[in-house]
């Protein structure tokens, strides 16, 4: 049998115990949007809520996140760049021209 093809005895191969952070359910919470959402990760908090399906899952409070960045939602905000071009050709509307 060529070696790439040689099965790999994972016993030997296994995660080292008690060096990995805990990777369990938890609710992230965005806080500009109020959409929750249940994943898994390895973050941490005191702090606890009531999921749709009845279990309690600790919730992670984030300021932004998809449901809010204006990248993902399409929403972004429209600066007032008209006033700054008007002032802007004002200023060097001479600049460039030959008397």
């Amino acid at each position: 049998m060529p070696e790439h093809q040689k099965s790999i005895d994972l016993k030997d191969k296994a995660m080292k115990a008690d060096i990995h952070p805990k990777y369990e359910p938890v609710v992230f919470r965005d806080l500009a949007s109020g959409v929750a959402f249940l994943t898994r990760s390895t973050v941490t908090s005191t702090k606890t809520i009531e999921w749709e399906d009845g279990n309690t899952y600790p919730v992670f409070d984030v300021e932004i996140s998809s449901a809010s960045h204006p990248f993902y939602t399409g929403k972004q905000r429209i600066l007032d760049s008209a006033g700054r071009v008007e002032r802007f050709n004002a200023r060097y509307k001479k600049f460039g021209k030959q008397s």
